[in-house]
């Protein structure tokens, strides 16, 4: 009887973040986290979906590097207000500026996914976009939210998951993982091709 490739070539998550272990695990494919050493500083003019994608990419070659043998999945997610990438707030008051900015507009979620393999010189990279329509917000929402959530982690500081599926009138996307984090339609798709059956 043959083993599965994914008993015999070891996955790894190239992140550090809880929401994408979480997706990941759905697959129900044994993997290791690995925090990649990356500087995720925007370059001058880089526009938002190709920040996320040279991020994604760059986390996975960096942990690919540590790891030759395995298949390493990297993922980023930049918010793009009309071109303007929107990371991770960090705190209070950098959330309620971001909130405030997209209060009533189009954002579109970049959300990059990468998978590297050292050894067999697998290297793929896709963007999964996510069109998100906000309501239009009062700083009294705003807070009530931010207090309840505290997603400073989260790019844009919207958690569609929770509480901050409320700040929404519409979300426009094939992917239905993405907006979270992981596309995990393509993240399939990806591990398929190099060479890890979930299925």
């Amino acid at each position: 009887m043959t083993s599965s490739p994914h008993a015999t070539r070891p996955l790894i998550l190239g992140s550090t973040s809880r929401y994408r272990r979480e997706l990941l695990s759905r697959l129900r494919v044994p993997f290791e986290a690995v925090a990649p050493q990356v500087d995720e500083t925007p370059r001058p003019g880089e526009n938002p979906a190709d920040l996320a994608l040279r991020l994604a990419l760059a986390k996975a070659r960096d942990v690919a590097r540590r790891f030759p043998t395995a298949v390493v999945i990297g993922s980023d997610q930049v918010a793009d207000l009309h071109g303007e990438p929107l990371g991770k707030p960090g705190t209070h008051e950098r959330a309620v500026d971001q909130l405030s900015r997209m209060s009533g507009k189009t954002v579109v979620f970049q959300t990059a996914l990468a998978v590297v393999c050292v050894e067999t010189g697998f290297e793929e990279c896709e963007i999964a976009p996510v069109r998100v329509v906000f309501r239009t917000l009062g700083r009294a929402e705003i807070e009530q939210y931010l207090q309840a959530e505290q997603p400073y982690d989260c790019a844009g500081s919207a958690k569609s998951e929770g509480l901050g599926i409320a700040l929404l009138e519409r979300i426009d996307n094939d992917d239905p993982t993405a907006l979270i984090g992981l596309p995990l339609i393509r993240t399939c798709h990806l591990l398929r091709a190099a060479g890890v059956k979930v299925l």
